[in-house]
């Protein structure tokens, strides 16, 4: 199992070059390599280790195991409020005494790795569209100029070659960064997409889950049951039919030990808190993008707090000239050049820019 996680080391190697932001990665690199974490270990526990464990007499325990595994176990919803030692053997865990008593089937524990498999490609599409649409532009054109050590005679042509770029160029990135701020919204979708799934794969039990959990402690102990157990019982009963020596059908009712959902419990608690945390902070990028996009002022606060070495005219007047798509890959130049040539090279381009006939931003 180490050594299946120390491959995930490999989403963390350091980028020398930048085309994206923190949030960004906390959602296509992180969240990524965490639901993968997560379906390794819980893969691991559950076909190497002993995911179910049921006691029935008559019955070999191993035909049992793989019986209520593959099929489904169940718990009684009113049992879970009742005294456990009195009333109840197990949270959740009594006799059935008619056949209309009300039962809450659980089925989703086998599909819980792959289900995680799963979300962990959703959240790294963005990335690999972003990668598709970005094709190594920035890289390109940074040529080098993010190490500040070079010739001095190598670092003017270069500087030379990128401002012939962005002049010949001017005015048709906008789809740069159109695409990659729809790159944004797409993780943002992804997010909430992804609770909404897992709020139906556990059965509409999800959105809840972080508040029950964070309440539990308010709870007069006379009346609390834990809400993890609830939603991933520990304990569950599992009826098995064989046929008897006359023919006629036996029932056999076990009594199943799921060690497999404290794994499971831990793992969705987790993922809760991460998952509103990330939808918090992707909606309110969401925002910052939207006054981007339709509040241009903003644009040379943004640039010069980017890179705090080129002076506030020159920002304002490199902005002025240029457009949302000129202005976002300037942006992040600022981000991944020498800061030094960054201010020489933003110095000369803002010249070369008052030279051409002025048009509007």
């Amino acid at each position: 199992m180490f050594k299946l996680l120390g491959n995930l080391s490999v989403y963390f190697k350091y980028q020398d070059i930048r085309t994206d932001n923190a949030l960004f990665r906390l959602h296509n690199t992180f969240t990524t390599v965490l639901l993968l974490t997560f379906s390794i270990i819980i893969t691991a526990s559950q076909f190497v280790g002993q995911p179910i464990q049921c006691i029935v007499s008559g019955i070999p325990a191993h035909v049992v195991n793989t019986f209520c595994w593959i099929t489904s176990t169940f718990a009684m919803p009113d049992a879970f409020a009742r005294e456990v030692g009195k009333e109840v053997a197990h949270p959740g865990v009594r006799n059935p005494y008619d056949g209309t008593t009300e039962k809450k089937y659980y089925t989703y524990y086998q599909w819980v790795c792959f289900v995680l498999f799963f979300q962990a490609i959703m959240c790294y599409t963005p990335k690999f569209l972003w990668d598709f649409f970005e094709g190594g532009l920035m890289r390109t054109i940074v040529m080098g100029l993010n190490v500040g050590v070079c010739k001095s005679k190598e670092k003017e042509k270069k500087k030379e070659l990128l401002i012939g770029y962005l002049l010949r160029y001017q005015r048709e990135h906008k789809m740069y960064a159109l695409r990659y701020f729809g790159c944004e919204l797409l993780c943002l979708i992804n997010i909430l997409v992804q609770m909404w799934l897992m709020d139906s794969f556990l059965g509409g039990e999800f959105y809840n889950y972080g508040t029950k959990v964070l309440g539990y402690s308010d709870v007069p102990q006379e009346l609390r049951f834990d809400p993890m157990i609830y939603i991933f019982p520990r304990v569950t009963k599992c009826t098995f039919h064989k046929y008897g020596a006359s023919g006629s059908i036996q029932t056999h009712d076990s009594l199943c030990v799921l060690p497999l959902n404290m794994v499971n419990e831990k793992t969705y608690v987790f993922l809760w808190f991460w998952y509103v945390a990330l939808a918090t902070l992707l909606s309110m990028l969401l925002v910052y993008r939207l006054i981007i996009l339709f509040v241009p002022s903003i644009r040379p606060r943004l640039l010069h707090a980017r890179s705090r070495s080129i002076a506030m005219e020159t920002a304002a007047s490199v902005s002025r000239r240029c457009d949302v798509g000129d202005w976002w890959l300037l942006y992040m130049l600022a981000r991944n050049m020498d800061p030094i040539i960054y201010r020489e090279f933003i110095a000369e381009f803002s010249k070369r820019l008052d030279e051409k006939p002025s048009s509007r931003a």
